[in-house]
């Protein structure tokens, strides 16, 4: 669909679906499973200490309360949980974009879930002297090395916050999903295959999906930002290939569902399709005509795509 538009470049950059499903993931780092794997020990060890304080606020079926606990490198991460008045059968975790995140959503039609809401180090309720809140600068922060990238600090605080709910609630073990939009889709790309206690997933307009592709095209936000600190530096692709979510894509067996847009000015339609293309188990695509982008049709897609996760993960 063409949509008008003021940006200097075309926001499908000439892909037709046909082309986005052809995409492939990137060829794989040496090391890659390792890495992560090993970094998911390491989160493992982590006493989250979580502290949940009531707001006295409450919407629909939840009471809200704000929650605080501990992530890998000292970190404190801030958020909000949403409590079920009955007794809950399910959890997710939902991730951000990397506009942060103001408060939790209210609007997803999981009414018998607890839905813990984490800020990512540095953005938010997690906002820290540490690391830069500004988008273009957090998303370069420690790009000069995988092992402290700041990108995994915050795949560790995704990893914490689902032990966070289940020490909170342990008889949701099992139960567990998570909701993740543009950057928390990355994130949640990175985390979830080494992540045994979350069994199904929703990523929307993903990013961090294949990183050689994705420096080359034109997008707005922290993608323009990296690609332009990558032209000055171009070492830095060796970090990036370890933080390419088409690639952690291939090991996800869980039921996976993605929104993928075809017109996106700031994830770019390819990296979020091979992300898709990449994954190897049971998956869904839901398209949506556009992403990070207004349009006459957005309401009605969003409403659209909230009814078809609703029975996808009924059976978590």
């Amino acid at each position: 669909m063409a949509f008008s538009h003021g940006y200097p470049f075309d926001p499908t950059y000439g892909y037709d679906l046909e082309q986005l499903l052809g995409i492939e993931p990137p060829p794989e780092p040496a090391g890659f499973g390792d890495f992560w794997q090993q970094r998911y020990q390491r989160a493992a060890l982590v006493d989250p200490q979580p502290q949940l304080i009531a707001s006295g606020r409450e919407y629909g079926p939840w009471r809200i309360k704000e929650l605080t606990y501990h992530s890998t490198e000292g970190a404190v991460i801030g958020g909000w949980v949403l409590v079920p008045h009955g007794v809950p059968r399910r959890g997710f975790v939902v991730g951000h974009g990397y506009g942060g995140r103001g408060g939790p959503d209210l609007d997803l039609p999981f009414p018998d879930a607890v839905l813990l809401f984490p800020c990512f180090r540095g953005l938010g309720r997690s906002r820290s002297a540490r690391w830069p809140q500004q988008p273009e600068r957090h998303v370069l922060h420690g790009i000069e090395s995988r092992h402290h990238y700041l990108v995994g600090g915050c795949v560790d605080d995704l990893w914490l916050a689902v032990t966070v709910l289940l020490q909170l609630f342990p008889a949701l073990a099992d139960h567990i999903g998570y909701l993740g939009i543009s950057f928390g889709g990355g994130v949640g790309a990175l985390a979830l295959p080494w992540e045994p206690r979350v069994t199904r997933a929703h990523f929307n307009v993903p990013t961090f999906g294949h990183q050689p592709l994705r420096l080359t095209l034109p997008t707005l936000g922290s993608g323009d930002a990296v690609a332009r600190y990558w032209r000055d530096h171009r070492h830095v692709a060796d970090t990036l290939s370890y933080y390419d979510a088409a690639i952690a894509a291939r090991y996800l067996r869980k039921p996976l569902h993605l929104a993928c847009a075809l017109f996106d000015p700031v994830v770019a339609p390819p990296g979020q399709f091979a992300i898709y293309n990449g994954l190897p188990g049971p998956k869904t695509l839901f398209l949506l005509d556009a992403g990070h982008f207004d349009y006459p049709a957005r309401a009605a897609q969003d409403a659209a795509l909230k009814r078809e996760l609703k029975p996808f993960f009924e059976t978590l």
